[in-house]
């Protein structure tokens, strides 16, 4: 039996024996019918039994060989540990609509325009890829693409296949209280466009006349720079944005949000619409945009969120908002106001892999001062939702139904269908 042992400095010792200390590469042999110690080999105590066998210590490499491979490994591990953290996702909207377009009347009752046939149609609404990395501890950036799409509630028509950038930020954040992002992102304004359409609580968004109405350069972005902290329970962001892009309008758009989360928290600059019984939220919102000194928009908004049982909740979402000559809508009308009320309850149990929830949301808007004499009218949304919950926002089936009327200008109409959404 044979055991081999690189020593540097240790001591041995044999039981009931004493033995004169071992230096470093002495060559040890024919030490018979003793248990050996060999002490201090990095901090272990190593007890080799040698009865009736022999036990060999033999001369390693010196320690000063395997120097220059330990600071390579310590070389490596540290640029390792300095290269950029560079995380990638990607998240998917489709569905099947089917489209319903009623015949328009004018006041008397007549027919001023043909009933169209129904339509029916497959949609990919969104597809996205996420690109989040870190420079340095406190700075980081954002890229997120989206193809060029015509909605939730779109037409085959508004459908676009073009890769356009969502976000591209740089972000150096200090601390909670101190943030700064600069590039195109979401300007403070209301929760629906800070939520936007993977983190709504409903399919049909940014349809009703009322949500995310503030002026964009693509999907509720526009470039430029902000400010927003996290004060314990209170988040405030201010900025400034580019208006030719946004507008046509050289002058700069001034933005600020101020949020209060009565109960929990909501970290982060980014919003949801529902947290699906992960926490309680009893939160309002105040944001506004003005442009010059005749351009301004500005909306309040409120979410009431309850954990109900084990994985369920209720929903309450509200907002009103005002877009006067900053927005809107519709380009031919100088305000736009209004505002929608959204409940919702999610099941607690399990079906299956997931939870169903019911929602339903209604909406009234109006549109005044008509650019070229056009008349006003209001615009009332009302829809419903059976929602299958497998994995949250990554991972969620939802089959809708929206009913917009019309008092004018354009005719009512039915949408129902189907929709997926997977994020990862």
């Amino acid at each position: 039996m044979i055991a081999l042992f690189g020593i540097s400095g240790v001591t041995a010792s044999a039981l009931g024996t004493e033995r004169p200390e071992l230096t470093a590469n002495e060559e040890v042999a024919s030490i018979e019918k003793q248990d050996i110690t060999i002490e201090n080999v990095d901090d272990l105590n190593i007890t080799v039994s040698a009865r009736n066998a022999e036990l060999e210590i033999r001369e390693t490499a010196p320690a000063a060989e395997s120097a220059p491979a330990v600071e390579a490994e310590t070389e490596s591990a540290a640029q390792e540990s300095e290269a950029p953290r560079v995380s990638f996702g990607a998240g998917i909207q489709t569905s099947f609509l089917h489209h319903d377009t009623k015949a328009m009347f004018d006041g008397d009752g007549n027919a001023i325009s043909d009933d169209p046939a129904a339509t029916d149609h497959f949609r990919l609404n969104s597809l996205r890829f996420y690109v989040n990395g870190s420079v340095t501890d406190n700075i980081k950036f954002m890229v997120n693409t989206d193809i060029n799409y015509g909605g939730s509630m779109g037409s085959p028509g508004d459908q676009g296949n073009d890769i356009q950038i969502l976000d591209a930020v740089a972000q150096i954040e200090m601390s909670d209280k101190f943030n700064v992002w600069v590039g195109r992102f979401l300007p403070p304004s209301d929760r629906a466009n800070l939520y936007g359409p993977f983190f709504s609580n409903h399919w049909g968004v940014f349809t009703d006349g009322v949500q995310d109405g503030y002026p964009f350069v693509f999907q509720g972005r526009d470039n430029g720079a902000v400010y927003w902290g996290q004060f314990d329970k209170v988040k405030i962001s201010a900025g400034a944005f580019d208006g030719m892009s946004a507008t046509g309008d050289t002058a700069l758009i001034g933005a600020g949000r101020i949020q209060v989360d009565f109960w929990d928290p909501e970290p982060g600059y980014y919003l949801n619409g529902t947290y699906y019984g992960e926490k309680d939220i009893l939160a309002v919102g105040v944001a506004g945009q003005v442009q010059g000194s005749e351009k301004q928009a500005y909306s309040v908004d409120f979410l009431l969120e309850r954990k109900i049982g084990d994985g369920g909740a209720g929903s309450f979402e509200a907002q009103w908002a005002k877009y006067d000559q900053l927005g809107g809508y519709n380009a031919h009308y100088g305000r736009n106001d209004g505002g929608y009320v959204l409940g919702a309850y999610l099941f607690p149990t399990t079906s299956g892999v997931g939870r169903f929830q019911l929602l339903g949301k209604y909406a009234h808007a109006r549109y005044r001062r008509g650019i070229f004499n056009d008349p006003d009218y209001d615009q009332k949304t009302t829809e419903v939702n059976l929602n299958y919950i497998i994995n949250d926002f990554n991972a969620r089936m939802m089959i809708f139904y929206k009913n917009t009327r019309y008092t004018a200008v354009y005719p009512d109409d039915n949408q129902v269908g189907v929709a997926l959404q997977l994020q990862m």
